[in-house]
């Protein structure tokens, strides 16, 4: 019972988030042009002074760990790389598959890791590396993954989609939060206050952002793609790469570590570096709200077993 109140308490916020955003639109207290500059905002600021304070934050050198960083690594390669090769084949709408693969292999790992850890053992000294381990392959993979696939861009652009990377907001912010991190910068508590005021804008304005332009009818017409991609996210890649971490000797927070890497919730992060490539969105968005509904399920499932078998 109280792994479900546990997966209740971490996913339903961001539900009631969603659901905010849609109702505020009805209601026309948010506007397009609003929904469109808010997006830019969390793309250009949020998002990357987030990932910069989680990344700063992390002490890499206390808890590094090369085997454990090495499989949160190649566990994201390969979800990635898989799945855009499975993609290639089953969806013929280029846009959506760059749309269905980010929505299949990226977590909220950083803020739901981070918790989860600390409910189960009270400290999380290996989010630190699992966030090393993945965060930053997220967003270069997300970056050349949506230039590829966007509507807006040329196939095959080399050029194009490394300057992409080089530019992307959010990966300026994970190097300067690993260089932060790895230097050991403390910054003056007017800094860090302000900082941390921006980062903690960034899920919930995401989340109100992917309600308010949520459309049923467009999400329905993605629907059978969104709910594999749910699927997948939630369900498939855990149950392989988990059962994968076991069998490797993985334990306790290593393990919830990786369980959380791979169980998550798709992130709303995904919504708006979709929106910012010129992609629809829709059905990232509608993947985003699945996963996170699915989850109060799964999580609590993998969380169960795992503490039955003593794996954690």
């Amino acid at each position: 019972m109280s792994n479900l109140i546990f997966s209740l308490n971490a996913t339903m916020p961001l539900f009631i988030m969603i659901a905010f955003g849609f109702f505020l639109r009805k209601v026309n207290i948010l506007t397009e042009g609003f929904l469109k500059a808010a997006d830019k905002f969390n793309f250009k600021v949020t998002l990357p002074v987030l990932l910069f304070t989680d990344l700063a934050a992390a002490d890499f050198v206390e808890s590094f760990n090369l085997k454990f960083l090495l499989f949160c690594a190649i566990t994201t390669s390969v979800a990635f790389w898989g799945t855009w090769g499975i993609a290639r084949f089953v969806i013929k709408n280029r846009s959506l598959q760059g749309e269905f693969v980010q929505a299949c292999y990226r977590s909220s790992a950083a803020v739901m890791g981070i918790a989860l850890i600390q409910s189960i053992y009270g400290s999380s000294t290996m989010s630190g590396m699992m966030i090393l381990g993945c965060v930053p392959l997220y967003n270069i993979y997300a970056v050349i993954l949506l230039q590829a696939t966007s509507p807006e861009g040329k196939k095959g652009d080399l050029k194009k989609t490394a300057l992409a990377v080089l530019k992307n907001p959010i990966l300026i912010g994970v190097v300067l939060g690993l260089v932060s991190s790895l230097i050991g910068i403390q910054y003056p508590k007017l800094i860090d206050s302000s900082l941390n005021y921006l980062a903690r804008m960034a899920s919930p304005l995401a989340l109100i952002c992917i309600g308010g332009e949520f459309n049923f009818r467009s999400a329905r017409s993605v629907l059978k793609y969104s709910i594999t991609a749910a699927v997948v996210k939630i369900f498939v890649l855990p149950v392989v790469f988990v059962s994968i971490a076991v069998l490797m000797g993985f334990r306790n927070e290593s393990l919830v570590a990786i369980f959380v890497m791979l169980a998550g919730a798709t992130t709303p992060s995904t919504y708006i570096m979709a929106k910012q490539y010129g992609h629809e969105g829709m059905l990232t968005a509608s993947a985003v709200v699945l996963t996170t509904l699915g989850s109060i399920l799964t999580l609590t499932l993998f969380v169960f077993l795992l503490k039955s078998f003593r794996f954690i």
